[in-house]
This record gives C-alpha cells, sequence and structure tokens, in this order.
C-alpha cells in the first residue's frame, strides 16, 4: 500500500477519533470529580495506555510491537511493517472523599483515547490520535459561621468547576540502528478550564459576591523519545528508554469577573479582567528501563520529573510544584503460542507514587498511591487485544484536615491489529 493511501486511511479514522473524543469531553461530565482539580491546569492525565495502565504507568522502556505506547515516542518502530494498530480506551470511577466530618460518593466515565499506527517504511512509523492533557470537575460546599459583634452571621461558599484541555498529536518514530530507535510527537492542545465560586450569608443585610474565572489555550507539545535495546543472552534483553517534553510559554486568553449583589437594592455589579498569555508548560524528563526474559516475563521501573516549580501560572512564578513520579509494574504472559487461550492471556500488575505539581494554601496539595491489576485478553481468530485492569488510588493530603480520596478505576481498551499492508504474490 502507498503512503499516500496509508495516509488517507489515517486522516480518515482521525477525523472520526477527533469526533467521537470531542463529543466526550464536551458532556456535561468532565469525566473526574475530584477537588483538587480546582487547583493549577487540573488534575493531569497519566497519557497512559491499555497494557501501562495495568502496569502501574510503566511505559518509558516498553516496546511492543502489538500495542500502541505513545509515552515514548520511540517505541513506534517496533510495530510490523504489515500491521495497523488501532487503540481506543474507556475508564469507569467510583470516588469515596472524606474531610474527617463529611464523607461523599461520586461516580463518572470518560474516553480516554484514541489512537493508531504503522509503518511508513522499514526504519520509520506513524502514529496519530487523541487524549486528555488535563480535566477540571468538582463542586463542593462549605458552611461556616462568625461572631459578628453580638451576632452570629453564618455563610455558605459553593465551589464548581468544569472543563478540560486535550492532546491531537501525531508522532513518528525512527529506528536510526537495529537497537537504536528514537521519536517525536507534535500536539495541539486545546480546551478551556472555568472556575466558579459564590458567598452567600445568613443575614440578608450583607452583600453577595460571586467570582468566575476561565482560561481557553490553543497551543504547541513537544515529546521527544529515545529507546536502545541490549540482548543480555539469546532469552534476555534490556531496553532502556528517555523522553523530554519542550517547556514553553502558552497562547492562552483568560478573564477573572467579579459580580456583587447589593442587598439593600438587589442591584447587581459586574467587574471583568481579561489577559492574555501568563501560563507555561514545564521541562519534563522520563527515563524508564525495562528487562524481558524469554518473551514471556517482562519488568519495568519508570521515573518522571516536571520542573512546574519553574513556570508562571496566571502570570505569576512559583504558584506550582516541581513534580515527580515512580512506577514499576510487570506482565508475564505464559506462552504466547499455545493453544490454551488461558497460556496466551497477559498478567499484568504494577504501583506508582506521585507527588502533586499544585499549591493549597500555599503549599504543596496530596500526594498520591497507586496499585494495579489486569489482562490482556486475546481476541478470538485475531492479533487483536481486550485490555482490562483495576486500579485503586489513594489521594493523601499533608494536612490531616484536608480532604482524602480514595477512588477505583476500571479501564477497559481495546487494540485492533489488522494485517492491512499484506501484499498478494501471484506465481
Amino acid at each position: 500500500m502507498t503512503i499516500y493511501k496509508k495516509f488517507s486511511i489515517a486522516f480518515l479514522c482521525m477525523l472520526s477519533a477527533i469526533t467521537l473524543f470531542a463529543q466526550s469531553e464536551n458532556e456535561a461530565s468532565p469525566g473526574i470529580n475530584s477537588p483538587y482539580s480546582r487547583y493549577g491546569f487540573g488534575q493531569l492525565s497519566d497519557q497512559s495506555f491499555g497494557n501501562s495502565k495495568a502496569m502501574g504507568g510503566v511505559a518509558i522502556g516498553l516496546r511492543d510491537g502489538r500495542q500502541i505506547n505513545v509515552t515514548n515516542p520511540a517505541s513506534y518502530t517496533a510495530v510490523d511493517s504489515l500491521t495497523f494498530l488501532f487503540e481506543g480506551g474507556i475508564s469507569l470511577q467510583n470516588s469515596n472523599f472524606d474531610n474527617g466530618t463529611i464523607k461523599l460518593n461520586a461516580k463518572n466515565s470518560t474516553l480516554d483515547y484514541i489512537a493508531m499506527q504503522f509503518r511508513l517504511n522499514h526504519k520509520l512509523a506513524f502514529t496519530a490520535g487523541i487524549l486528555p492533557f488535563s480535566r477540571v470537575g468538582y463542586n463542593t460546599t462549605t458552611a461556616e459561621s462568625k461572631l459578628a459583634g453580638s451576632e452570629t452571621v453564618s455563610y455558605v461558599n459553593t465551589f464548581q468547576g468544569n472543563g478540560g484541555i486535550s492532546q491531537a498529536f501525531f508522532g513518528v518514530g525512527y529506528r536510526v540502528t537495529t537497537n537504536l530507535s528514537v521519536g517525536a510527537n507534535l500536539s495541539y492542545l486545546f480546551g478551556d478550564l472555568a472556575h466558579y465560586s459564590q458567598l452567600s450569608f445568613s443575614d440578608s443585610s450583607i452583600d453577595s459576591p460571586s467570582y468566575s474565572n476561565g482560561i481557553t489555550i490553543h497551543d504547541y507539545k513537544l515529546d521527544l523519545g529515545l529507546q536502545y535495546t541490549h540482548k543480555l543472552s539469546e532469552r534476555d534483553q534490556l531496553t532502556l528508554g528517555l523522553t523530554y517534553s519542550l517547556g514553553h510559554e502558552l497562547s492562552s486568553t483568560s478573564f477573572e469577573t467579579k459580580e456583587l449583589i447589593d442587598a439593600s437594592t438587589s442591584a447587581y455589579s459586574t467587574t471583568t479582567i481579561e489577559s492574555n498569555g501568563g501560563f507555561e508548560l514545564p521541562h519534563a524528563f522520563g527515563i524508564g528501563v525495562s528487562y524481558m526474559h524469554n518473551k514471556q516475563l517482562t519488568l519495568a521501573a519508570d521515573y518522571t520529573y516536571q520542573k512546574w516549580g519553574n513556570t508562571v501560572f496566571l502570570q505569576q512564578e512559583k504558584q506550582l510544584c516541581n513534580r515527580s513520579k515512580l512506577s514499576i509494574g510487570a506482565e508475564y504472559i505464559p506462552n504466547a503460542l499455545s493453544k490454551s487461550y488461558l497460556s496466551r492471556i497477559k498478567y499484568r500488575a504494577g504501583i506508582y507514587y506521585t507527588d502533586s505539581y499544585i499549591k493549597v494554601m500555599g503549599e504543596r496539595g496530596a500526594s498520591e498511591y497507586g496499585v494495579s491489576a489486569g489482562f490482556g485478553l486475546p481476541l478470538f481468530g485475531s492479533k487483536s487485544l481486550l485490555s482490562i485492569s483495576g486500579q485503586y488510588v489513594q489521594v493523601k493530603p499533608k494536612n490531616f484536615s484536608s480532604i482524602k480520596e480514595q477512588q477505583l478505576r476500571i479501564n477497559i481498551g481495546i487494540t485492533f491489529n489488522e494485517g492491512w499492508f499484506s501484499k498478494w504474490k501471484i506465481q
């Protein structure tokens, strides 16, 4: 199949993917419900696919030609020259919140990613897709009272937020030598984040203010990757992966609006301030390693570091914190060529820890711990794969009076693996 035909197929699939993803992102539910998404750019996406989600998020050192790995674009060259991959994933989440006195529950679902991958020639591979960069979703209320003279005044603070930033991307991987590959992803970031708060008093003689602010972002994101594979023996190999994301100022617009209701006249007064720019992406670095034994057992570990502490947010510095993440995961397949279905299942597990990039009341936000496990289930009669995993996540703040979160996520991903580029040979 010619390169022209390959790109035509990719373009049509991407139009469908972007339409589906845009419909999901524009729904009332943003796919999360977390009070910590009120800060910064919201809750950052881990940007991992089905196999990686089950393995604690490891991906930088993974090379699997039957599944897409967008975390390290150098991995694209692992795909077979006759293969076309198309992946999509969704997640279901059940969250419990506890601040020591009140307990709440929330359920959400979201479309996580859509992507495709194929070879352009024996050294060059192409990938395109769309996935979330960050999401905002919360609705919280706090009630307090204060002594004003001889009277006690009660007031209620309501906070709401929604929206998200998505990234549509295309990437290429290039095989420099048999063991060394490099790659790059160029993404287009787009989306809106909106926040709203209102203060209501029990005393009707006190003016009630409300505040709203929002961000709109349209800009690029560049990610680079490298992978080097070294054979330790006939059955064992080691892969080292490196990634880098370019930090830069974002093309953005923002607004802040204050509305005040005069208690005596019920008149509205509105003040709005609009500005351009004032937001940056961080420089980010990642290193990962994977060990494979006999094409059955894979052990992997990743470490990533994002320099959010050096970025500008809301036109101010030091509003965010540097963020690091450590992930460890494993995958085991008893016998990929066995006639037994159970022997061809991929068994996966992993753990991870990440600290927060946001600040709450001037201090670093909640740390996140997670454990995951799942399966890669072969679909009968094809090379396609159904990935199912469960994740238990605990969001633990340093301040014991802050909100604690416990999340149970079910991740479902499907990989269509088709031999679209085979050529018939007539004898």
